[in-house]
């Protein structure tokens, strides 16, 4: 059964480019690829862009997917490597637009809150929730791909609100938390 929604999320980089893809169906996230691609062969800044550019639109173009989650920069200390994180994060987004996509942004914090409810979590942390949530046997060896696949599943739960059904005709109405979304849910809950 073909996904109702596919996302791509990008985790953007200068050294290494993240990207993760999960497929949405009947309210659910599932995964359907992660990979990196390495830029640190390349010459200099702006062939690392032009990279960033084409790797985007050929995922685009492999994945078909509906909307683009990415990671915002975060502030750093170093100036010119927030610079040139911006860069990597625009030409991303460049070619999103280029194919007419809808893009979504999500900073670092907002990102790993979402996945483990902690906002200062450790890139292994996500990956293991990752892993967990989207059923994936096997982790990559950068965790690149799985912030990009993190990127993607943030875009994914902040974009599927859970609604009572009782509440559902009422503009506005949210569960008040995770008990009652269960209790109005119990078909979507998955019991391990």
């Amino acid at each position: 059964m073909a996904p109702e929604r596919v996302i791509l999320g990008i985790d953007p980089g200068t050294q290494v480019f993240g990207w993760g893809v999960i497929g949405v169906t009947g309210g659910r996230a599932s995964y359907i690829s992660m990979g990196i691609t390495n830029l640190k062969k390349e010459s200099d800044h702006f062939s690392k862009l032009s990279s960033i550019f084409n790797e985007v639109e050929l995922l685009i173009e492999r994945f078909s997917p509906d909307e683009l989650a990415i990671e915002a920069p975060f502030y750093g200390k170093n100036i010119q490597s927030m610079l040139k994180l911006g860069r990597a994060q625009g030409a991303a987004i460049a070619a999103a637009l280029h194919k007419n996509m809808s893009v979504f942004e999500y900073a670092p914090r907002k990102i790993k809150m979402s996945i483990t409810g902690k906002g200062a979590a450790s890139k292994e942390q996500v990956a293991l929730i990752i892993s967990r949530i989207l059923s994936i046997k096997e982790l990559p060896e950068k965790f690149d791909a799985t912030d990009g696949l993190a990127v993607a599943l943030c875009h994914f739960l902040s974009s599927s609100v859970p609604v009572q059904a009782a509440a559902a005709g009422k503009k506005g109405s949210r569960t008040s938390g995770w008990d009652s979304f269960v209790k109005s849910n119990p078909g979507r809950v998955k019991k391990s």
